[in-house]
């Protein structure tokens, strides 16, 4: 079960990062905050690639915390930006698009998979460890 989780959870981040990535350039002119929303999308592109590396590497709590932040934080801001136009937050521009599409579909799942998957490996990965220091040791003769 342990290495269906971790793809899981690459698998949707990697999802979530190839869909950031193809759609930054279009990004490149959205209005307010001081950073750009392509610079916004390419930092959301490499962050999912990295939690997804770290989870394929090593699958520890902190690792699946990573990717559940990431993965949660990506729906939370795809669905809050789909549904309020919040306008620029701080050095955010204003991403408000009420507008719905295929590749905003598969970031949504691919995010959303990611996010369920990397919780349940991290609500689990504490106790296969703890379940492999109770098993008894053998002495060494």
């Amino acid at each position: 079960m342990d290495i269906a989780l971790r793809l899981l959870v690459a698998a949707g981040l990697a999802v979530d990062a190839v869909v950031h990535w193809r759609f930054a350039p279009d990004m490149k002119f959205v209005e307010g905050g001081s950073v750009g929303g392509d610079v916004l999308f390419q930092a959301q592109a490499a962050v999912a690639a990295l939690a997804a590396v770290l989870v394929l590497a090593w699958a520890r709590r902190w690792t699946y915390a990573v990717a559940f932040l990431v993965a949660a934080g990506a729906v939370g801001a795809l669905l809050l930006y789909y549904a309020v136009d919040v306008g620029a937050l701080g050095p955010l521009p204003d991403m408000y698009e009420p507008v719905w599409y295929a590749e905003k579909t598969a970031s949504l799942i691919g995010e959303g998979v990611a996010a369920v998957a990397a919780l349940v490996g991290f609500l689990t990965a504490g106790s296969r460890s703890s379940r492999r220091s109770e098993e008894p040791v053998e002495p060494r003769v």
